[in-house]
């Protein structure tokens, strides 16, 4: 099976404290280390070097004009970059995030590698949670993800988990203030001004359960449900927007159909847009894709988190008119 999770010498990159996550590859770590110990333990204690890049032209190695940016562990080209590009190192990443943690009261989670190193990442759990409907329990966790990738930003984001299925939500992008905050590769990475934009993710945290516990007294119809599936999940190549039956959604709108009765934790909000949302999360994280790690790449920086993005948004609408 293929893996977007690195693989070196047989074992993932990637260190984990609890329960085991995903695929169950990785490394069990302790609940106490800290940001660098779990750096080392995920595999991710290497750096990267801008080098020229050259072509071979009838034999003479001539400049591009471009940078390869060379794993040093490795030797392994990860991208090509302009001048300009500035690339952030793994330390930094993690210096940063231990300073963050601290001050957050937060813990380290997961760490690892994703694609030979183009992505790396780290995930810590908030001292933040709220219920639905008395035990349905929404944790919060903040994800740092370091592309060594063209093109690609330093990305952090709060992230909702669904604990009953383990599930990862995202929050409504149609408010003025987002979950996230990107940097660009052309700037000095700087935490201070991630930490300003950060202040209100905590906001929209406080906003996740109230529309979570809006949609969960929301009754949806069975019609709804047809075309809030199909809109999630279209039918590829065609423009039809409305669809009346079952048979007539696409392969993958009936998936996330039929998980509304069997998904983890149906029993919370049963009829409820809260149930139909979460069968779409479910889909996504548990039901698509190739393998476990594929569809978490999908989830967090793929088709399926514009997806997912998009079934909240829907979701509210419909509830709300």
């Amino acid at each position: 099976m293929s893996h977007e999770l690195e693989i070196v010498n047989g074992k993932a990159q990637m260190a984990y404290a609890g329960q085991v996550p995903w695929h169950g590859l990785g490394t069990k770590v302790s609940t106490d280390l800290t940001p660098r110990e779990m750096m080392v333990e995920a595999g991710l204690d290497w750096s990267v070097e801008k080098h020229s890049a050259l072509i071979n032209v009838r034999g003479e190695l001539i400049e591009t004009g471009q940078e390869a940016l060379i794993r040093t562990d490795t030797n392994a080209v990860l991208t090509n970059v302009g001048k300009n590009w500035n690339p952030v190192q793994n330390s930094e990443a993690f210096d940063f995030f231990a300073e963050y943690c601290a001050a957050g009261d937060m813990e380290m989670h997961t760490a690892g590698s994703l694609k030979n190193g183009e992505i790396t990442w780290v995930l810590a759990k908030v001292n933040e949670s709220f219920d639905i409907l008395g035990e349905d329990r929404i944790d919060s966790y903040l994800l740092l993800s370091n592309p060594h990738q063209y093109g690609k930003a330093i990305n952090v984001r709060f992230t909702p988990i669904r604990v009953v299925c383990n599930n990862t939500l995202t929050f409504s992008l149609s408010t003025k203030s987002n979950n996230q905050v990107s940097l660009n590769h052309r700037n000095k990475f700087n935490p201070d001004l991630v930490k300003e934009h950060l202040g209100i993710a905590h906001q929209k945290f406080a906003q996740y359960k109230e529309m979570a516990e809006f949609l969960s007294h929301k009754r949806a119809s069975y019609s709804e449900l047809i075309n809030y599936f199909n809109n999630v999940f279209p039918i590829a190549n065609t423009a039809k927007k409305q669809v009346n039956t079952y048979e007539e959604m696409s392969r993958t709108a009936k998936t996330a159909y039929d998980a509304i009765e069997t998904q983890p934790g149906a029993e919370f909000g049963e009829g409820s847009w809260w149930q139909a949302l979460n069968a779409v999360t479910y889909t996504t994280d548990h039901l698509l894709g190739r393998s476990a790690d594929a569809r978490m790449v999908s989830a967090w920086f793929g088709a399926n988190q514009a997806k997912k993005v998009n079934a909240v948004n829907l979701a509210v609408e419909l509830a709300t008119a």
